[in-house]
């Protein structure tokens, strides 16, 4: 019985909290403001790959990439 009312919560606060301002954004009409949200992701997404690929050079030059344990 737990287990259901932790569910039941996590679904209520996705419902009621999280996507109503998604569906505000959805009845906007322009389909370029519906997906800032989605750029925003993709945004974040290509400055962390860019890190990452950097760091990931980074260790390749100095030989420290696959070192034996």
């Amino acid at each position: 019985m737990i287990a259901n009312n932790i569910f039941k919560a996590i679904g209520d606060f996705f419902t009621d909290v999280l996507f109503p301002p998604l569906h505000g954004l959805k009845g906007l009409g322009d389909w370029w403001v519906s997906n800032i949200i989605n750029f925003g992701f993709v945004i974040v997404f290509l400055v962390l790959l860019g890190y990452w690929m950097k760091e990931s050079l980074r260790f390749k030059k100095e030989g420290t990439e696959d070192l034996p344990k």
